[in-house]
């Protein structure tokens, strides 16, 4: 994976941005103040970042030139570029400065709380020894951000960059991007003061304007740049300087492209209207604007098409909580323009978050091998039976995540299933590993199902690490009476919005065989039912059934309804290894059955001796790796075309 990663950081790039990288922690609680927020959201931040984040989801191949600090939030920072698909070589560690954060919050529609912790920060050391010549060379373009204009290591930087893509025969592109705070001309409380008029701000950002192809930036940034608060005055400041197209973004009005002469009025130039939508939260949609604008204006689109992209992006994210993880995809946007019934208030339209969601899924697998231990009766049975002590079951499963690690050897498409219970420190221990983890929520045994931690299950989601999965076993089936599957329904649908509230990913655990006979449409039937009242997992663990009707009939419920469906895991039931390679034949034609997620097949042997004293624990490691091996070694030989 790293190697076709380097190989695909190799080739041409649209555009690289410079600039910020910094973590935002956006307050949870909106409509009050900064002061009463009580949770955050962390979220990846700073304008050339989340414009490079949002191009690259709209297809442009990206990378940015930052410093980020020798800790936790400069690593998060690069792990998010990595997955976003953003090229990460150019952004190096400061082993001297910490990362930048940015505090936020949502006051109102026109109040957005804002403070900036960039004292010293990683990423306003830049200077020209990161700019580096090879990059630039690779790259049709450069993203200049007018805040980093403010520090003369930056402002040299920059300048070189935009020097070596004009002489290269590129475009330079300036973002205005004004924060008077950053400049020193507001006080550090006053984050969201979006203008304070500053003859040395615009003395310094007009010294690059002869080197730039386009200029972006909202009404007040126009001000700025041209030296005045009259709009066609400013936009003469600018034109005296520059040929370039200025585009000047309005808001809800959308955005007016200037091309030559300036007109003799600010409705002269060529407007081109925005989106009504309700404002939810205007941090991030200049960013969003100028990743449209950029899919549209390197690609060869003209600057109108450039700028109703733009101003698309910018209606979607002013929709939603957050910057960078609020920009839409390229299939999101069309669906975004392509409908004419969407409701003002844009974030309750399930089909078009629907779709968002995908977008936030990253690290897909198109194949994916998980060893399932997070069985908590069975265990405690065993344990019991063996006159072993509960630490012992919590010693077990320490050793079967050994196993897998042992096999896998980093290996993404490995996974496995802990429990927070008996595997908690084995689930504890995955944080350091690189594979897929689940984590059920559910009581065990429970029909109609009911949650650990108790009914209100986001309250319980919000301490679990945001890359589990939360797994949810159900025994379902269409002909259970009727309070139970009301009471499953309600169950099931609370579980599935406050995954999407808490933003983990979820997998359903679907058993029809335990309390009924079972036909080729059995299974089919309940996913189309649970799809239908609005369930819509990003993951299925389904029976190992031996009939590709069976199959055929799943894989055309979950295309009809989800085809964004990460998809199907087939599950053990206790199988022996031969059943279940008969099993995997079936399935395996189908392209949405990704692999499988068993357990007891695998390491049931081994935990009744091990539990009895007769075997050692690496003998136990041994044998469950493989045991898993054979098994995954089976699947992928079943799924060979």
């Amino acid at each position: 994976m790293e190697e076709g990663r380097a190989m695909a950081q190799a080739g041409r790039l649209d555009f690289v941005a410079i600039g910020r990288a910094a973590v935002d922690l956006y307050g949870e609680q909106v409509g009050g103040r900064l002061e009463d927020m009580t949770s955050f959201a962390k979220y990846v931040g700073g304008s050339p970042t989340n414009t490079a984040i949002g191009a690259a989801r709209l297809g442009l191949k990206t990378a940015l030139i930052t410093r980020v600090g020798d800790d936790h939030m400069g690593r998060f920072l690069r792990e998010q570029l990595d997955r976003e698909g953003v090229e990460t070589r150019a952004v190096s560690t400061d082993p001297e400065r910490l990362t930048a954060l940015v505090l936020l919050g949502i006051r109102d529609g026109e109040r957005f709380p804002l403070l900036f912790y960039r004292e010293n920060c990683a990423d306003m050391a830049i200077d020209e020894g990161d700019i580096d010549p090879a990059l630039l060379a690779r790259a049709g373009a450069v993203v200049l951000s007018g805040t980093h204009l403010s520090r003369p290591g930056v402002f040299a930087a920059s300048m070189k960059a935009a020097r070596l893509m004009r002489a290269g025969g590129g475009r330079v592109i300036l973002d205005i991007d004004y924060r008077p705070v950053l400049w020193g001309a507001a006080t550090p409380g006053m984050g969201e003061q979006r203008f304070v008029a500053d003859r040395a701000v615009t003395a310094k950002l007009q010294q690059i304007l002869p080197l730039v192809d386009l200029v972006v930036g909202t009404q007040e940034e126009v001000h700025i740049l041209g030296g005045s608060e009259d709009d066609l005055a400013a936009l003469h400041g600018i034109r005296a300087r520059t040929d370039a197209p200025i585009i000047v973004k309005r808001s809800a009005e959308g955005c007016a492209v200037f091309e030559g002469d300036i007109p003799d009025r600010i409705e002269g130039g060529r407007v081109v209207a925005g989106f009504p939508v309700e404002v939810f939260n205007v941090l991030g949609a200049g960013d969003a604007f100028m990743a449209g604008l950029l899919r549209g204006w390197l690609r060869g689109e003209t600057l109108e098409t450039a700028c109703r992209w733009g101003n698309a992006c910018g209606a979607l994210v002013v929709s939603r909580h957050g910057c960078a993880p609020a920009m839409p995809s390229w299939r999101e946007l069309q669906h975004f323009l392509g409908r004419t019934d969407l409701p003002y208030r844009l974030r309750t339209d399930v089909a078009l978050e629907r779709v968002h969601w995908s977008v936030e899924r990253t690290g897909r697998h198109e194949s994916l091998v998980v060893l399932a231990v997070d069985h908590r009766t069975h265990f405690r049975t065993l344990a019991a039976r063996t006159g072993a002590t509960p630490d012992r079951i919590a010693a077990f499963k320490a050793l079967v995540l050994e196993a897998t690690d042992q096999l896998a050897q980093g290996d993404r498409d490995f996974g496995i299933l802990l429990d927070g219970d008996d595997g908690a420190r084995a689930l504890e221990a995955t944080a350091a590993l690189p594979y897929w983890v689940g984590r059920p929520i559910e009581v065990p045994g429970s029909r109609p199902v009911t949650f650990e931690g108790g009914a209100e299950v986001a309250v319980t989601l919000r301490e679990w690490p945001a890359p589990q999965v939360v797994k949810c076993l159900v025994y379902y089936r269409i002909d259970d009476p009727a309070a139970v599957r009301v009471a499953q329904d309600r169950a099931l649908l609370a579980l599935f919005q406050a995954c999407r509230a808490t933003r983990h990913p979820l997998l359903i655990e679907v058993i029809v065989s335990a309390h009924g006979a079972v036909d080729t449409h059995t299974t089919a039937a309940v996913l189309e039912h649970l799809y239908t009242i609005g369930v819509v997992p990003d993951w299925w663990k389904l029976e190992p059934d031996g009939d590709p009707a069976t199959w055929a009939a799943i894989a055309a419920v979950i295309e009809r309804h989800d085809p964004d469906c990460e998809g199907v895991l087939l599950l053990g039931l206790s199988e022996t290894p031969a059943r279940l390679v008969e099993r995997f034949a079936a399935a395996a034609r189908f392209p949405v059955v990704k692999g499988f997620a068993v357990g007891r097949t695998i390491w049931h042997d081994a935990a009744e001796r091990w539990f009895a004293g007769s075997i050692s624990d690496n003998a136990a490691v041994e044998e469950i790796a493989a045991n898993f091996e054979a098994l995954v070694a089976a699947w992928r030989m079943a799924r060979r075309p």
